[in-house]
């Protein structure tokens, strides 16, 4: 078999790294391998996110860079993939008319062939969505979105023993700001015995942590053999995997943070510490807007409740400056919520009107940028300061740490100097830097903190000192 070179881009979330990860894997089989540059490249992906204008902005940027090689390579196959594809399908072709491929989410399974179609058939453009939310029966509109594909490629996932599996796709929440019910379509829970199959396969391949991935992970729910489960029933499922040392998944809604889901972390010892749970907003009339039903009362109730059940688990949140409408009284409620429940940290977005959205069609965007842009800094550097206060109780505590690989900012060093800068995460998914040596990669180790600041913690490998037992000499008696 000829081997033939694919690079791949990936943007956004998790769901698309994996959905890159299910790619690859299938195009291996077709003889490919991967290549870090365009330009050795016969086929070209990108996988794509629609979440906001910039994610759209750079592949739109990195096609117009392709024209030229297009042009001095007509067999360079280029495709676009993912949530963009799905929402904006022939105005792709329209920008970029060399591209050759326009494939949605839900038809990612197609592109062995689609690729193979495009080389034979230079010149014919190929698009292949779903269907829209209102272009069919709710059956065809849910079969046209199926995604779920056990195919594999470790070579893809963040580390060879960590790893996603998908357990739902799409959402139903329809949040006004919110493009993803459209290009992922409705919200459907995978069966536990494909999802628990999965985690088998994966752990005979090494993998130690597995990180469960769903819009609104908490929401799962399926009956399978006549039996009706909960997303806590599956996390114990899970955890009865032999060979997988941790389980953690995200993103939760706060509405579906029931008890059972937090008696379940609480109780298995696999269950990563830690929960992403958005708010998005401190203000119930820019929530109401939203459309993200519940209200900051509601949200309150659901943290403490967490801490309850769990005092030292870690919570993370996500929120959204400068929405429609959004007041500077509004804003400062916001920055309340930050302060009284204490995030470990906060992924923090300058609203972005995306085109096909409720907000986009019925509300303005009436906040001038400067004003998103100070709300923006000011909200990030209270979620910083409380971060690097809150990673200061751990200086002189040990914690264990699953090694992943290599800290990214590696120091520099004397010549001869034989350690390695590794990072990992703790049961509470604060990141760890210690100097260490490539064997530790993949191991859960004792470290022992020493700094910190808000995103990172400095530690050092604790070594276990075995005391000899000693035995007295037997002394010979005299005669």
């Amino acid at each position: 078999m000829t081997m033939k070179k694919l690079y791949i881009e990936t943007v956004g979330c998790q769901m698309n790294l994996l959905d890159s990860e299910l790619v690859v894997a299938s195009l291996r089989k077709e003889g490919y391998e991967l290549t870090p540059s365009t330009a050795d490249a016969d086929t070209v992906l990108f996988n794509t996110c629609s979440v906001r204008q910039h994610a759209e902005d750079k592949i739109y940027s990195a096609l117009g860079r392709l024209k030229n090689a297009k042009r001095e390579m007509p067999d360079k196959v280029i495709g676009v993939m993912g949530c963009m594809a799905q929402k904006d399908q022939r105005l792709i072709f329209q920008r970029a008319p060399y591209v050759d491929l326009v494939v949605g989410p839900g038809q990612l399974h197609q592109v062995p062939e689609l690729v193979r179609q495009a080389r034979e058939n230079p010149g014919e453009q190929r698009l292949e969505v779903s269907l829209g939310r209102k272009d069919g029966a709710v059956d065809s509109i849910k079969r046209s979105h199926e995604s779920f594909d056990p195919l594999r490629d470790p070579s893809m996932r963040p580390t060879p023993f960590q790893a996603y599996v998908r357990i739902q796709i799409g959402c139903d929440k329809f949040c006004t700001y919110c493009i993803v019910p459209s290009v992922r379509g409705p919200e459907q829970s995978r069966p536990p015995s494909q999802i628990v199959a999965e985690a088998r396969q994966l752990v005979s391949e090494g993998c130690k942590e597995i990180t469960l991935l769903g819009q609104t992970v908490n929401s799962w729910r399926h009956t399978e053999d006549g039996r009706a489960w909960r997303f806590s029933d599956l996390l114990y499922a899970l955890h009865e995997v032999d060979g997988l040392e941790r389980l953690r998944f995200v993103t939760s809604y706060p509405k579906d943070m029931t008890d059972d889901v937090l008696e379940a972390i609480r109780d298995l010892p696999k269950c990563v510490k830690y929960l992403h749970v958005p708010a998005q907003h401190g203000s119930d009339e820019q929530l109401k807007l939203m459309k993200r039903g519940y209200t900051i009362a509601e949200y309150r109730e659901m943290h403490d409740r967490a801490k309850r059940w769990m005092p030292d688990v870690a919570v993370t949140s996500d929120f959204i400056v400068g929405f429609s409408g959004e007041t500077e009284e509004q804003f400062q409620m916001t920055m309340d919520l930050v302060r009284e429940c204490r995030f470990k940290n906060s992924f923090i977005f300058k609203y972005s009107e995306r085109p096909g959205t409720k907000s986009a069609d019925r509300l303005p965007d009436d906040v001038p940028d400067e004003v998103k842009k100070r709300r923006n800094n000011e909200l990030l550097a209270l979620q910083n300061e409380i971060s690097e206060e809150d990673n200061q109780r751990f200086l002189g505590q040990r914690v264990e740490v699953l090694v992943e690989g290599p800290s990214k900012k590696q120091p520099q060093r004397e010549e001869g100097d034989p350690a390695v800068q590794l990072m990992g995460r703790t049961m509470c998914d604060r990141i760890v830097v210690f100097d260490g040596n490539p064997r530790q990669i993949g191991q859960t180790m004792p470290i022992a903190i020493y700094d910190a600041n808000a995103h990172t913690m400095f530690g050092a490998v604790v070594t276990e000192h075995v005391t000899p037992e000693v035995v007295p000499l037997a002394v010979p008696t005299q005669a």
